[in-house]
């Protein structure tokens, strides 16, 4: 399970002022901001962005400077693959080091979507034993109880950041992720495409010219 809320995105205006600085072609940009403060792109700007878009990592530079902040809550096991990607993105995580304890553990915490009704079962035994470990270490404060907890929680723990990206990250997210096995790829993938202009800035890669 993965579940993405708060989504902004930034910097429109500014990168693709800052597009057009190479050819020194300011006054040929026409997008502007609607009567709702939206960033609309003009047809000169829109042409001109997806001719760098298309031509590679180099040229696109532009998209480096639009910025994402997402709140994602999803599972360890999908946050280890996350964290390979490094470059250019920041988050803030709720803290499993220091809150593990805070609440009671109940199925609400782990990602079980896809469990059948046999390993449910059984994963409900690990459950109760996570909660007899905190509920000792509430007692006692013993820190063996804690490590316990650490060391025992399961890689479908579900945990929530607040990360902040920007557009060629999510460009070299979605080509790579998006006929992976797991499922929350696909739901990462389809925020993606969601984005604003995605089809032009990101995504556009698939609709390139056959060559003839």
């Amino acid at each position: 399970m993965l579940k993405i809320e708060r989504t902004a995105v930034m910097n429109f205006e500014n990168a693709f002022r800052g597009m057009r600085n190479p050819l020194n072609s300011w006054a040929k940009s026409d997008s502007y901001f609607d009567e709702n403060g939206t960033f609309v792109i003009g047809e000169a700007d829109m042409a001109l962005a997806r001719k760098l878009c298309r031509a590679g990592s180099s040229d696109r530079k532009f998209i480096r400077q639009i910025f994402v902040s997402m709140d994602i809550t999803a599972p360890l096991y999908w946050w280890k693959e996350f964290d390979t990607y490094k470059v250019a993105t920041v988050a803030n995580s709720t803290s499993t080091m220091h809150k593990i304890h805070a609440k009671p553990f109940c199925r609400e915490d782990f990602s079980m979507d896809h469990m059948d009704e046999e390993t449910k079962a059984q994963f409900d035994g690990v459950i109760a034993y996570l909660e007899v470990l905190r509920t000792r270490y509430l007692e006692t404060k013993d820190t063996r109880y804690w490590y316990d907890m650490i060391q025992f929680l399961p890689s479908s723990f579900e945990q929530m950041r607040t990360v902040t990206m920007n557009y060629e990250t999510l460009t070299n997210i979605f080509y790579a992720r998006r006929y992976h096995k797991l499922e929350e790829w696909h739901i990462f993938c389809d925020a993606i495409k969601a984005l604003p202009y995605a089809s032009l800035l990101i995504t556009c890669h698939d609709d390139k010219p056959k060559a003839e």
